[in-house]
């Protein structure tokens, strides 16, 4: 799949304002293959590459661990810090949000945003320029 230039700048429009807009830090859509496709937010030093990278293998290995016990997939990981917070996404079969946030954010908020920005952001994906 090629994005398009005026295609990431969409996407990057609907992260600004539905994630950052409640207070998220970062917020990074990648492919399963670990490619950063949008990053909107404060980087803050953090190799977006990397984290991209390690978060689609993470989802990978989840998804062996679920089919263990007898799922089909686990669509949603979740891991808490001393001082920030990581939300993963499944988005539709090959992209995945990663959102960063600290305590002062609610996990019930971010996931509740996140749910209504998977659709918007699959659609913007799924259209042909």
């Amino acid at each position: 799949m090629v994005v398009t230039t005026e295609k990431v700048k969409e996407l990057q429009k609907v992260l600004n304002a539905q994630l950052l807009a409640i207070g998220v830090s970062l917020a990074i859509l990648i492919d399963e293959a670990g490619n950063v496709i949008v990053a909107a937010g404060n980087e803050n030093g953090v190799d977006t590459t990397s984290l991209a990278a390690l978060a689609a293998a993470n989802f990978g290995a989840t998804a062996q661990i679920a089919k263990l016990l007898g799922e089909e997939d686990f669509s949603i990981l979740y891991h808490k810090g001393k001082r920030d917070n990581i939300h993963f996404t499944k988005i539709g079969m090959d992209f995945i949000l990663v959102t960063i946030f600290t305590d002062e954010i609610p996990l019930g908020l971010v996931r509740l945003r996140v749910n209504q920005v998977a659709q918007e952001l699959l659609n913007l994906l799924s259209e042909n320029d």
